[in-house]
């Protein structure tokens, strides 16, 4: 399609592709959806991206990131068929982080029918120079029906120059105002009586602090602004400090998600064995503990080992996920309060039933801590008849607790479970016995 021109699209599940040519020195790019009434969103919560990944409605939802023979792709999904009657328009929209557009080769937004897989529009970014966001397209609705028009307008001010068009309220960091001059001595007042901090917490206030002095009436809307940071782990920059990124208290949630875009192939399919559809497949998170006092052990739905978030390991898991929807998936919590007691996490992954590889899976990987910017990853793509792949290593380095990416498939030798194959891998040293759930 060329810019500016429209087509009419189904009123059905669409799934929206955002997709760019990898390379060295390429930016990553996020796609995100913004739900509007004349011209704004009503709220922030209609604005749907990688820290909100699904609208209210669940007309429209985040769905991650994949990478596949030299591209990368983020989607979303959006049913139109959901989207509420006062929401005139939905903006598509892309941002680039680590760059501008002008260095994202062969960038495209893409509309498919979700059910048939069939391509309803496909716009490619006529080019680019300075900008970090762009509104690749946009939904609308016209006497009753709905088309898709490329609009290819873009910004330089990143996602919150374009977040903040269109109503967003963003939470970034201020710069503190300047010194005011100094006065004459004085006789000292109480250090604390006027002392606030320079922006708003990020998130709700415990008890205790209930009745410290509320802020001035026009510092902040009521509702928390929505934050844009986020940290994404690749094979280039693999590891992060949580200590950095303020996430040192708390529970830590780590949250995998995935879709089954098509019938599994590959590995499973040469073998002549069953292939698995979205329904029928059965994912475990996992991990693998070792704390301080030397006692080791594992956290999974096998043998209804789900631990304890007050008492060691300090780790539980949420449950038992066989849909691996973007807002639920499979959860897994730790409990930073107790972070003195952890040596390694290893975060993992096992196909319980419904295939034998992880071939055609596209899974994201996103630790949210409960102060700090989420962290995420995609799994790359899976080439060895794989059961069972490595997530993430968490390590105690001394002073910090970092997070690694490992994101590696593992193949377990005849008569060897998953478990044993991936405590072998990483040296747990561990006794397996079999186990139901």
């Amino acid at each position: 399609m060329p810019k500016g021109s429209n087509t009419p699209v189904p009123t059905t599940a669409l799934r929206v592709e955002l997709g760019w040519r990898s390379g060295p020195g390429v930016p990553d790019a996020d796609a995100s959806a913004l739900l509007l009434v004349g011209g704004a969103v009503r709220s922030d919560a209609d604005f749907v991206f990688y820290n909100q990944p699904a609208h209210s409605s669940g007309a429209v939802r985040h769905e991650g990131k994949r990478e596949a023979g030299g591209r990368v792709t983020d989607s979303l999904l959006v049913d139109l068929a959901r989207v509420e009657p006062a929401i005139e328009t939905v903006i598509l929209a892309a941002s680039s982080d680590g760059g501008s557009f002008g260095r994202v080769p062969d960038l495209y937004i893409e509309v498919r029918d979700a059910a048939r897989n069939t391509v309803a529009a496909r716009f490619d970014n006529p080019g680019a120079t300075v900008e970090t966001a762009f509104v690749l397209g946009e939904f609308y609705r016209r006497q009753g029906a709905w088309k898709f028009r490329a609009v290819g307008q873009g910004y330089d001010t990143g996602l919150e120059g374009l977040a903040t068009d269109y109503g967003i309220s963003v939470d970034e960091p201020r710069q503190a105002p300047p010194a005011a001059p100094k006065a004459p001595p004085q006789a000292p007042a109480a250090p604390t009586a006027t002392t606030r901090p320079s922006a708003p917490p990020t998130a709700p206030l415990p008890p205790s602090a209930a009745a410290a002095p509320p802020p001035p009436p026009t510092a902040q809307p009521s509702a928390e602004p929505v934050r844009l940071t986020k940290v994404t782990l690749t094979k280039a920059a693999p590891s992060v400090s949580l200590a950095k990124q303020g996430g040192t208290s708390g529970a830590l949630r780590v949250n995998l998600n995935w879709q089954v875009r098509k019938q599994f192939s590959g590995w499973a399919r040469k073998l002549g064995r069953p292939v698995a559809t979205h329904d029928d497949l059965d994912l475990d998170l996992c991990c693998l503990y070792e704390l301080t006092d030397g006692s080791k052990g594992v956290v999974q739905a096998l043998g209804n080992a789900f631990g304890s978030l007050h008492q060691p390991p300090f780790i539980h898991l949420d449950g038992d996920d066989r849909t691996g929807a973007v807002t639920t998936g499979e959860n897994l919590t730790v409990n930073l309060d107790h972070k003195q007691h952890f040596r390694r996490i290893l975060v993992f992954v096992t196909i319980y039933e419904g295939a034998r590889s992880f071939a055609d899976l596209h899974a994201t990987v996103t630790l949210q801590p409960q102060h700090g910017a989420p962290i995420d990853f995609s799994l790359d793509e899976c080439t060895v008849p794989s059961t069972v792949c490595a997530l993430a290593l968490i390590t105690d380095t001394g002073s910090d607790l970092v997070v690694r990416r490992e994101a590696r498939y593992l193949v377990p030798e005849r008569g060897v479970s998953p478990q044993r194959t991936v405590d072998h891998a990483y040296g747990w040293g561990m006794n397996w016995t079999p186990g139901r759930k």
